[in-house]
């Protein structure tokens, strides 16, 4: 896993690299007590690294939004909630990520709801179905299993995916200029075909559209922008978009590129960049047994890319109009 190393850049932080090319642990971090000096290392940490674990923050749900708006403009559940429902815990701004039922026990992994979060254990970047995207994700283990029970969070470098293609495949790539459609449909019928079997995801609204090849304006570095969301490349027959998706999603997944990161107290947190990093939950036999209680924040994208070739609109407006999507709203999950 590497050691700790002090790079000479950070004053106030100690970084212990999980990969050769991306994430990082982080120790040294005050979120009690958080200066702006440590607040902008943060953040370059998370430029140069992409991936950043925070062991034992001691954040509480509300510490945990508090930071998060701290960095930008936070997605919320309201959309999802319909029929008077409310969230889970009490904050529109938390994403239920975890396997606690509505009644506080663990999920039945047969039940709707966890069909629908199988979606998740594919590689994904959180909000690329959304007219703006997401920049920063912050997931906080509330509750986790005993060890050895599995429930890692696992995370590709899609930067270094890109910069290790080939230059002639590269050159392609951006003399073409894919746009890409994604849908939150796409990904929940591949993690679920049988279960989803009769869901179309072109019908039901308009998906998202972002570029393939984008720059990370944070580092300057060019990266792959492809998902389990990513449903067909506009301009491109039925067959070569998906055989395309599927070549750059295997090379950008494969396993030089990846990297497993274990949960091991209540209140770590981890913080990806969904512009240059993609992520997936890893199963394990915890599942249907123990309590795994993660909750997300999710920051809008401020980035000049951060609507893609889509209208800009309130995000309290845009409609809940697939059918898997409307599953979301119905089981209070992400």
């Amino acid at each position: 896993m590497g050691s700790y190393s002090e790079e000479p850049e950070f004053k106030t932080l100690s970084i212990k690299k999980l990969h050769p090319t991306f994430a990082a642990e982080v120790e040294g971090v005050n979120f009690q007590n958080l200066s702006d000096e440590q607040f902008q290392e943060i953040f370059a940490a998370m430029a140069k690294y992409g991936v950043c674990m925070f062991r034992s923050t001691g954040l509480s749900d509300e510490a945990h939004i508090a930071f998060s708006k701290r960095i930008g403009d936070l997605d919320t559940m309201r959309r999802y909630m319909v029929d008077g429902r409310k969230p889970r815990y009490g904050h529109y701004e938390l994403f239920d990520a975890g396997n606690i039922d509505d009644q506080g026990g663990v999920l039945d992994p047969n039940s709707p709801r966890a069909h629908y979060g199988k979606g998740n254990a594919l590689f994904h970047v959180d909000s690329s179905f959304n007219p703006r995207r997401a920049s920063f994700s912050l997931l906080r283990a509330v509750h986790i299993p005993p060890p050895g029970n599995g429930g890692n969070t696992d995370f590709a470098d899609s930067r270094t995916a890109w910069d290790e293609l080939d230059p002639e495949f590269q050159k392609e790539l951006l003399e073409k200029d894919y746009t890409v459609n994604h849908s939150i449909a796409q990904s929940r019928k591949l993690g679920s075909p049988e279960f989803f079997k009769d869901l179309d995801p072109t019908n039901g609204g308009v998906m998202a559209r972002h570029r393939l090849i984008q720059t990370h304006e944070p580092s300057g570095r060019r990266n792959i922008y492809i998902a389990a969301h990513s449903h067909s490349i506009e301009g491109l027959p039925k067959e070569e978009s998906d055989a395309l998706i599927k070549k750059l999603l295997d090379h950008v997944t494969q396993k030089k590129y990846t990297t497993s990161v274990e949960w091991k107290n209540p209140s770590d947190m981890i913080i990806w960049d969904n512009r240059c990093t993609l992520h997936r939950a890893n199963g394990g036999t915890f599942e249907g047994k123990y309590k795994r209680d993660l909750r997300r924040t999710t920051v809008h994208d401020d980035s000049s890319t951060a609507w893609g070739l889509n209208e800009k609109q309130d995000t309290d407006d845009w409609v809940v109009n697939h059918s898997a999507t409307k599953a979301a709203a119905q089981t209070q999950v992400k």
